[in-house]
């Protein structure tokens, strides 16, 4: 009885050295395309991004028994321009400035395109006060009632009451302010006009430990060795290898564990055994 107790123990002494000695692998990007800090600019994908934020978070718990769990998570950006376009059709109207304009094209082959001013009509005759606040329409035509001081009316043709609308013209090439930018023809046909201008837009690349990103065509895992360092490779492979190695690692230490506890209760009962009295 007495050997196979020392034995158990002699096991139970081996796998808990063994695991107590034992080195867990970690995961060691080799050659990182990317090893930087925040506000650090980098080179991914063939464009220059800038570590906009490297965060630390607690996640889990919540008082019912979980552990919390920390993670690490980050974030890529980059400014680029990029142009845009917009097409006025012929006939639409489009807001210039503080004012409405007509977009109208001449000609099926036309070079330019002409803004003509939308007068405001109900605004100018609420301003005067002599004019009737709508118009009269008749047989041969629109009119404005006019009521001079001596109280006569008087109906004027809406040509003749009303300014003259405002036009300009643009070419293909020419600039004019829209939208608080400065935008450019690059276009005019027979329907309408197409305007260019360029804009600063952000990307953003975000990513937590471990994870996989895809940027210019090229995948990326993403390591945190800490809470200020991002690491980013493009050898999947390495990495995947490295992952294998610490579930192999994990699976050894926890088969040691169990052959730990075992050992030490097939000890401890073996050792009760031996002070139960014999029947014989």
């Amino acid at each position: 009885m007495a050997v196979f107790v020392a034995l158990f123990l002699a096991v139970a002494g081996v796998a808990g050295a063994l695991t107590a000695t034992a080195d867990s692998p970690e995961i060691t990007l080799e050659n990182p395309e990317v090893d930087a800090s925040q506000g650090d600019s980098v080179e991914v994908g063939g464009e220059s991004y800038v570590v906009a934020d490297i965060s630390e978070t607690e996640e889990g718990g919540g008082g019912h028994g979980g552990a919390a769990t920390t993670v690490i998570t980050g974030t890529l950006e980059r400014e680029f321009t990029a142009e845009t376009s917009e097409t006025w059709a012929n006939g639409s109207t489009a807001t210039v400035g503080d004012r409405e304009w007509r977009v109208e094209v001449t000609g099926e082959n036309a070079t330019e395109f002409t803004l003509v001013e939308v007068l405001d009509r109900q605004a100018i005759l609420g301003a005067d006060d002599a004019a009737e606040n709508e118009t009269v329409t008749l047989d041969d035509g629109e009119y404005v009632a006019v009521t001079d001081d001596s109280g006569e009316r008087t109906l004027v043709p809406v040509d003749e009451y009303f300014p003259a609308p405002e036009q300009r013209s643009y070419e293909v090439g020419e600039t004019l302010e829209y939208d608080g930018q400065t935008v450019t023809v690059d276009g005019v046909t027979a329907d309408g006009a197409v305007l260019v201008w360029e804009t600063t837009e952000t990307e953003t690349v975000e990513f937590s430990q471990h994870s996989v990103v895809t940027i210019g065509g090229t995948d990326y895992v993403a390591h945190f060795p800490d809470a200020s360092t991002l690491r980013m490779s493009s050898d999947i492979e390495a990495y995947e290898a490295q992952v294998s190695e610490i579930d192999q690692f994990n699976q050894y230490n926890s088969g040691l564990s169990r052959v730990l506890v075992l050992s030490v209760l097939s000890s401890i009962m073996l050792a009760g055994l031996a002070f139960i009295p014999s029947r014989y």
